[in-house]
């Protein structure tokens, strides 16, 4: 018998309502995430992309099709999932353990409060905010309270993860530091995440696996099997592969695009 995929999405189409009719944003998408593994989801600007991981989370539930978690269909939130958007979106009148805390004192857990602060000292420690714990979010930069909203996200043990661009308003270098410290998080944490990114070098350089959807309404275009092994270092983005594999992919938002077909026509 197969494995289960921990996430899986089997023909979701999902049209939202507007003032002058439906808005289709999804058509028959298709999508699994096996059980520990990273997949990063690329494609146009407006396909589609948040709508998928509210659908995921459990936010809303699609007009047809099915969305699944560990082989149970979603139809509400769910503990054992974690998110982090592009805002860190923390709260300025608690300090940043208290901020990281917050999933604890909503999600049903049998922890004593030393239990849940040890863990939030733990996961604090790994993203290099040590000390930082009784600061408020305005005394950190943006990167550090983007660590700080990856440890909210994780300080419940989620299975599931789910990344709404969380690094997409920083800066390039502290980009790439992020990037550096989810290889951390993956090693020592048990998780399953889903990406939601507009870089390509960032999901190639994080995913397992790189799903392009096409224009909207959005279906799955292309998966691209990434094969730089667990462990890797930014130096993996300039291999002959990586320059390959992301070649590939910005043909395929090309084609998402429809610009392949101008290009095409100019050539």
């Amino acid at each position: 018998m197969e494995n289960q995929p921990q996430i899986e999405l089997r023909n979701v189409t999902h049209a939202y309502v507007t003032d002058t009719g439906p808005l289709p944003v999804l058509d028959n998408l298709s999508l699994a995430v096996d059980t520990g593994k990273f997949t990063a989801v690329v494609g146009p600007s407006g396909c589609g992309k948040s709508t998928l991981t509210r659908l995921i989370a459990g936010l809303m539930t699609p007009d047809q099709g099915e969305v699944s978690l560990s082989g149970k269909p979603v139809r509400s939130p769910r503990s054992t999932v974690g998110m982090a958007f592009q805002n860190p979106v923390l709260l300025e009148w608690r300090n940043i353990l208290d901020n990281v805390l917050l999933p604890l004192e909503i999600v049903n857990n049998n922890l004593q409060q030393k239990q849940r602060e040890d863990r939030a000292f733990e996961l604090l420690s790994l993203v290099g905010l040590e000390g930082f714990e009784d600061k408020r979010p305005s005394e950190l930069s943006g990167g550090m309270r983007q660590r700080a909203s990856l440890c909210r996200a994780l300080v419940h043990r989620p299975e599931v993860l789910i990344l709404d661009e969380p690094f997409g308003a920083l800066d390039a270098f502290t980009r790439e530091d992020l990037w550096q410290i989810m290889h951390e998080l993956r090693r020592e944490e048990q998780f399953t995440c889903l990406l939601i990114t507009h870089d390509l070098r960032e999901s190639v350089f994080l995913a397992d696996q790189v799903v392009v959807l096409s224009g909207r309404p959005a279906t799955s275009q292309y998966v691209l099997n990434v094969d730089l092994g667990d462990r890797r270092s930014l130096e993996d983005l300039y291999t002959k592969e990586s320059v390959e594999m992301l070649a590939v992919l910005r043909q395929q938002i090309q084609i998402a695009q429809g610009r392949h077909v101008a290009l095409e026509e100019k050539a």
